[in-house]
């Protein structure tokens, strides 16, 4: 098992990315960093583009400790200021994180806690998402447990939430909990099976699901089941979910015992929980484009760079890093980052500047928390990739 490393001390924002940065190795792959940001602004680096994200032999990537002193860090979504919103799944806070700089790195502000929150286990402030039109309505979207249910609402921050969504099932476990607007313009979310195994393959029921919303929480028009919600099924735990440029949607998958998965997720379709795990070449359900041993993943979060998938790993400690080509398909195989460097990951978010955002979940009653714990981080591949410099 690798050791957890001391991660670097940060100063003001330049001073971190400049001198206090961490340069961490993908397998077989060269060291590098990019020039700092400005001390005191948000970090404006170009987008990158899908020629820059081919993670070949030479990638260089750069972590900075952005935040910390942070209990579950769980959702994170981008204000259009850059400024980031994080839920803390136990306390029920929303902490606005940036765009500006303090001596430890980027100042963290509560904003918001959720009433009537029922946290244990796995339950608590999950997803959160901010609205397209945030600009005009001002309107944040969470999804968090209460002691009926798991559930959707939306709210202006300082304001009391508004449920649009009710009904999906709770437990200690596999309460799923992923929130996400997509290039539809529809509101995702991912649910899990809170324990009931069948539940999953039942299209009349929310859990073990992905569902697909109106803003207004209505089922977005054009899915699968008439009058439903329901998006795809047969899912055993889903948290994280992402779209690429061609707007291929994928998701991570919490296995049983034996393999956890990226699924390509696609309207209407069956993934096979709880009659098949991992590649089962059943053609009733849909195989994952990638798996893990859980030992080696457990991943929660999912985001996209260019042509790169990467997730967050929980049990696994590490990041995987998973290219997919033009037509949604995977091209070589899956590459680690991080491992054991930070612990155990959850959040990862692309952020408006081209870099990524993650966090870690050492609180969250599995882990083996430092005193800086829990910390947000931002990630930087700087050879071409997310957030080149």
């Amino acid at each position: 098992m690798s050791v957890r490393a001391p991660y670097p001390r940060t100063g003001r924002l330049r001073a971190a990315l400049a001198a206090s940065s961490a340069a961490l190795l993908l397998t077989g792959c060269s060291f590098g960093q990019p020039e700092p940001d400005p001390a005191g602004e948000p970090p404006n680096l170009p987008t990158p583009s899908a020629s820059a994200s081919s993670g070949g032999a030479g990638q260089q990537v750069v972590a900075t400790v952005l935040a910390k002193g942070l209990r579950v860090p769980w959702g994170i979504a981008f204000l259009p200021d850059g400024a980031a919103l994080v839920t803390e799944r136990d306390t029920g806070r929303i902490l606005q994180v940036g765009p500006e700089s303090t001596p430890e790195g980027l100042r963290v502000t509560p904003v918001q806690t959720v009433p009537g929150l029922a946290a244990g286990g796995e339950a608590g402030l999950l997803g959160i998402a901010v609205s397209p039109a945030y600009a005009k309505d001002r309107t944040v979207f969470v999804y968090y447990t209460t002691e009926q249910d798991n559930r959707v609402a939306k709210l202006v921050l300082g304001g009391q939430p508004t449920p649009i969504l009710t009904g999906i099932p709770r437990a200690e476990i596999h309460d799923g909990g992923g929130l996400g607007f997509g290039p539809d313009g529809q509101l995702y979310v991912s649910t899990g099976d809170a324990g009931d195994r069948e539940a999953a393959q039942d299209p009349k029921r929310l859990g073990g699901k992905i569902l697909r919303i109106t803003p207004a929480g209505s089922p977005a028009p054009g899915n699968p089941f008439p009058g439903s919600p329901v998006w795809s099924l047969g899912h055993r735990n889903v948290q994280g979910f992402a779209w690429d440029a061609g707007k291929r949607m994928y998701a991570t998958e919490f296995g049983q015992n034996t393999w956890d998965e990226i699924n390509r997720i696609d309207k209407g379709a069956n993934y096979g929980w709880p009659l098949v795990e991992g590649q089962a070449g059943d053609k009733r359900y849909v195989d994952p484009i990638a798996q893990w041993r859980t030992a080696d993943a457990s991943c929660s979060g999912l985001t996209t760079t260019g042509r790169l998938l990467v997730t967050a790993c929980l049990r696994g400690e590490r990041l995987w890093v998973v290219e997919v080509t033009d037509t949604g398909t995977v091209l070589g195989q899956p590459r680690e980052l991080l491992k054991g460097r930070y612990g155990r990951l959850r959040a990862i978010a692309a952020a408006p500047d081209g870099s990524l955002w993650a966090s870690t979940s050492n609180h969250d009653g599995r882990g083996r928390p430092e005193p800086e714990d829990d910390r947000l981080l931002r990630l930087v591949f700087a050879d071409g990739g997310a957030g080149r410099s």
